[in-house]
C-alpha cells in the first residue's frame, strides 16, 4: 500500500507573497518588464526597424530594375537576331534579283513586274538599293572594282556593275562600281 501522507495546510510563506502582491498591484495592460523598457529604446527600435525597411526597399528597388533592363536587353537581342535571320534570307535573294537585273539588260521585259513586285515587298521591310551613279565614292557602301583616270579631282562612281543593297541601315552587299579618279 502506498504512503499517503496527510495535507500540511496552507504554507504560511505563501500567505506572506499574496499579500505583497495585494498591497502594490500592477498597473493595467503593464508588463512585469515595462519597467525595462524606455522611450529610448523604444525610438531606437523604430529606427533600426525603420532602417531595415529601407534597406529592403532600395534592393527590392535594384532588383526590380535589374530584371527590368534584362529583360528590354533580351528583347532587343531577340529583335537582333530576328533582324539578322531575315537580313540572311533577303541576302539569299540577292543572286535573284540581280539575276533579273541581267535578264532585263538583255532586253527580256517580261521579269520587269516580277522584279518590281520582289523589290516593293523587300523594300516594305527595310532593303534599299545601293545606286551611286554620280556620286562620290564611299568605300562604307561600294566596292571599286574598276579605276578610270578623270580630272584628278574626287573619285566619282561612273558605273555600277553590280547593285548593293542594305537591309534596315546595315550593308547587306556593296555596290560593285567603276570609279573615275
Amino acid at each position: 500500500m502506498a504512503d499517503v501522507q496527510p495535507d500540511p495546510g496552507p504554507d504560511p510563506d505563501d500567505e506572506v507573497v499574496e499579500a505583497e502582491l495585494l498591497d502594490d498591484p500592477p498597473s493595467p495592460g503593464a508588463t512585469p518588464d515595462a519597467d525595462d523598457v524606455s522611450v529610448e529604446s523604444l525610438v531606437a527600435d523604430l529606427e533600426r526597424v525603420t532602417g531595415e525597411r529601407d534597406q529592403f526597399r532600395d534592393a527590392y528597388q535594384r532588383t526590380a530594375a535589374d530584371f527590368d533592363n534584362y529583360r528590354k536587353q533580351a528583347q532587343r537581342r531577340v529583335d537582333d537576331e530576328v533582324a539578322r535571320a531575315t537580313g540572311g534570307v533577303v541576302e539569299r535573294l540577292l543572286p535573284v534579283l540581280d539575276a533579273c537585273d541581267g535578264a532585263l539588260a538583255h532586253g527580256a521585259t517580261e521579269v520587269e513586274p516580277i522584279v518590281a513586285a520582289l523589290l516593293g515587298a523587300l523594300e516594305k521591310e527595310g532593303l534599299v538599293r545601293v545606286d551611286p551613279t554620280g556620286e562620290v565614292f564611299d568605300p562604307t557602301i561600294a566596292e571599286a572594282v574598276v579605276h578610270e583616270p578623270g580630272d584628278g579631282g574626287e573619285h566619282i562612281v561612273s558605273e555600277v556593275m553590280r547593285a548593293g543593297y542594305t537591309w534596315q541601315g546595315r550593308v547587306l552587299r556593296p555596290a560593285m562600281v567603276k570609279v573615275t579618279d
